[in-house]
């Protein structure tokens, strides 16, 4: 999109976005770092590329066309030939009521795409304006299904082999690289990671077998089987991603480590590249960081009422830990950069020591482990304490050197953030007790864990609400003790009777009343902190579909009630999953001073949890069905990743 300077700057004076003192002052910022007033106002989150866009077409009378996720026809894409839409940057991605084509542009004051455009289509066809990268995004909708442009790719030119045992002596790694640069290789390469990319996955998985080679992507969390290959291909397709890279291509012996850069669909896409030898050869796996993605905010990644405010009152005192904990691929990396990035500040110096480094934040200094050159976490956190740092982020608390390094620069002034892999909150206390951390230091340092997984999110097009069958319904009435819940919601209405009879006036009982009213089912849970938390943005719906055959009044009905959640459809926005995006399950145990007291008496982990259910503790298992009464997850979802 194109923006002339003074037309850029009418819109964001009228929309308030800045003041016009603002403005001169973000001219002369860049002018003086040489970057482009729009790319600037983007970087510095002023206003987001969408957010300009809408309020451009609102200035020129041109309607905003969203194509985020739009799915476009075949024979509706193909009115603008590939070659062409890539050229002037446009698509065809629908069409109106009287028959026009919907034309989406970025730059829809361009004079010479319009005169094609009604060169092609006479009158019929309306223009609309949309973003770059959504464009992009419709734009790989050209692309055939994936297996076949594989295929095509693979039958277009001769199958080519690198078997090692066919390589001569005068064979020389410049002569391969040659070779595997060649189609059809580069390009069935390309398309893997292309349709990694288009499918939202993680990880990509490139394996051998005796016969084929297996390519899966984790989607979602969930490995799916995407599609085989000729084995003969096998030795190419590995020399290409390493030197794509940057691994010997002569080395098969032994794993290796690399990392590719590349821009796709618009985002600037990282993959993390790991080689394994395994029986049939050597295994890839590639895991995929989308650079360009902003760091979520704690609410978005799933936290909510009192575990969100232990962690953001903790995150604000002036030195202590906080860890987050879980298994591998539980999210606790994504955890940490949130967290940086909620209390990153030009007047803050925060440093990392990670293995690897995923994602780049600005105003961070990031630093990579190398065990082969000795940069292991405690030798980098050591060197970091030389660093005048304000905040300091561990990737992993592993040893007992770290653990002592962790605990020295907390209670020497520093925020310090770390993870360790333990399967509970609790259990991170008595395993740095393991890692012989004298208790008091422990109670002293350590300000909140967090304990997490990762759930798939219910796909909002095609979930379905249901109703728990009898035998369903009572074990989770059981699991989570609801029965306790009905008793205190009837004791609520019988203390409300009670102040009525008692003749209060109606400025008591509305009080009363008024305070009733705004709790939710999980604000009353949280009171009888052994049940369940409550998250205090429900709405009183959620109550209702809880209780909904609940009657106080009548004790036929007493204790019965009727439970609703949601269930996994699948359509084809989600590919039929009924799944679509994950969020986080979460626990988190404020080390107060009655927790402390418990850790220096060297107090069991069901003690330790015992006492912080009576400061609200809520474990992940009861958090889950929390999201599952919102609709965000299914029971089902929840109890695959906690139960153990």
């Amino acid at each position: 999109m194109q923006v002339v300077q003074s037309k850029l700057k009418d819109i964001l004076l009228k929309n308030n976005v800045l003041s016009n003192a603002k403005f001169e002052d973000l001219i002369e910022e860049a002018k003086d770092s040489k970057i482009g007033l729009l790319p600037l106002l983007i970087s510095k989150k002023i206003i987001t590329e969408k957010e300009l866009t809408k309020l451009y077409a609102e200035e020129i009378g041109i309607p905003f066309a969203d194509l985020s996720d739009v799915q476009v026809p075949k024979e509706t894409l193909r009115k603008i030939p590939e070659k062409i839409a890539r050229k002037y940057n446009m698509v065809v991605f629908g069409k109106e009521e009287d028959g026009k084509l919907k034309v989406a542009m970025s730059d829809p004051e361009d004079i010479q795409t319009i005169q094609f455009i009604k060169k092609e289509f006479g009158k019929k066809f309306k223009i609309f304006i949309a973003t770059k990268p959504e464009i992009d995004l419709v734009l790989d909708q050209y692309k055939d299904e994936f297996s076949e442009e594989i295929s095509k790719a693979i039958a277009e030119n001769r199958e080519i082999s690198i078997e090692e045992e066919e390589l001569s002596e005068a064979d020389t790694v410049d002569s391969v690289r040659e070779i595997v640069q060649e189609a059809p290789i580069a390009r069935a390469v390309n398309i893997i990671l292309e349709y990694a990319v288009k499918s939202r996955a993680s990880d990509i998985h490139i394996e051998p077998r005796e016969t084929f080679i297996q390519v899966r992507y984790r989607i979602d969390g969930i490995l799916r089987d995407t599609m085989t290959l000729p084995k003969q291909i096998m030795s190419s397709v590995v020399t290409r991603i390493k030197i794509l890279s940057n691994l010997r291509i002569d080395e098969h012996r032994v794993p290796q480590d690399g990392r590719i850069k590349l821009k796709m669909a618009g985002k600037n896409i990282s993959l993390r590249v790991s080689t394994l030898p395994v029986m049939d050869g050597e295994k890839i796996v590639m895991r995929i960081l989308d650079e360009s993605t902003r760091a979520a905010s704690l609410e978005e990644l799933g936290f909510r009422g009192l575990a969100l405010e232990v962690v953001k009152r903790n995150l604000d005192r002036p030195h202590g830990m906080t860890l987050v904990t879980g298994p591998t691929g539980s999210g606790k990396s994504t955890t940490l950069y949130s967290l940086l990035t909620l209390i990153n500040d030009i007047g803050v110096n925060i440093s990392t020591v990670e293995d690897p480094v995923e994602y780049r934040i600005p105003g961070v200094n990031q630093t990579q482990v190398n065990p082969a050159i000795g940069m292991t976490f405690a030798s980098g956190l050591r060197a970091l304490l030389r660093q005048d740092p304000d905040v300091i982020m561990v990737g992993e608390i592993r040893d007992k050197e770290t653990a002592e390094m962790a605990v020295h620069a907390s209670l020497t002034g520093h925020v310090v953030l770390s993870t360790l892999h333990t399967n509970s909150a609790p259990g991170s206390l008595p395993r740095l007790e393991d890692m012989e951390v004298e208790p008091f230091l422990i109670a002293s340092t350590v300000n909140t864990v967090i304990g997490q997984r990762l759930v798939r999110q219910l796909c909002p097009k095609c979930k379905e609400k249901i109703t728990l069958d009898d035998q369903l319904t009572a074990k989770i009435i059981a699991n989570f003790n609801l029965r306790k819940e009905l008793t205190l919601l009837e004791s609520k209405e019988k203390e409300a009777k009670k102040i009525k009879s008692l003749g209060l006036d109606k400025k008591d009982e509305g009080e009363l009343t008024k305070e009733l009213g705004k709790k939710t089912i999980l604000e009353l849970l949280q009171e009888n902190p052994a049940i369940l938390n409550r998250i205090s943005d429900f709405d009183r719906e959620v109550r209702h579909n809880i209780f909904e055959e609940y009657d106080v009044t009548e004790k036929k009905t007493k204790g019965k009630f009727k439970m609703n959640l949601y269930k996994p459809v699948g359509c084809a926005k989600c590919e039929q999953t009924g799944y679509k995006g994950r969020v986080g399950i979460y626990e988190v145990i404020e080390v107060n001073d009655e927790i402390g007291s418990l850790i220096v008496k060297k107090a069991s982990e069901d003690d330790l949890v015992a006492q912080a259910r009576k400061d609200g503790f809520i474990n992940m298992h009861q958090d889950g069905l929390a999201k599952a009464l919102e609709g965000i997850t299914s029971i089902e979802e929840v109890m695959r990743v906690t139960q153990e």
